[in-house]
């Protein structure tokens, strides 16, 4: 499996884990959003209300033009995080372009990576309210 958003392949590791367990293990990590959100005082354990939280936050990061498109991308796999382990059914899948997409267990893919850059560098749309709209499907 290819994760462009991982960067290039290692020849000591030439292949991702295939199991979804493992996948949603991988995506979960999300260390920069969440040494910013320890910075905040906000503390991420895989809720709907730890969404809510960072909502909250003060965006310090939108100064930080190196910093904005990694941690969106990092927000938009934490709410998937929270989607996977909260919504009965709901699995990550990597896309022919190698992006994750969450696929909830009535077959709709939800495309979040755009969503989460947006979130980082607007704060809209909530994650709160995003994760709202697709776990009452």
């Amino acid at each position: 499996m290819n994760l462009p958003f991982l960067g290039p392949r290692h020849k000591k590791h030439p292949a991702l884990p295939a199991d979804p367990e493992s996948v949603a293990a991988l995506l979960s990590e999300c260390d920069l959003l969440r040494a910013q959100a320890a910075r905040g005082g906000v503390r991420l354990d895989d809720t709907p209300a730890s969404l809510e939280a960072l909502d909250q936050m003060v965006p310090r990061w939108r100064d930080d033009a190196e910093t904005l498109p990694w941690l969106g991308h990092d927000a938009a796999l934490y709410l998937g995080t929270v989607v996977v382990r909260t919504v009965p059914g709901a699995a990550w899948r990597i896309s022919a372009g190698g992006e994750p997409v969450l696929r909830l267990a009535s077959g709709r893919e939800v495309e979040v990576v755009d969503a989460g850059r947006q979130w980082a560098a607007t704060g809209v749309p909530e994650l709160s309210q995003l994760y709202a709209e697709i776990a009452e499907v």
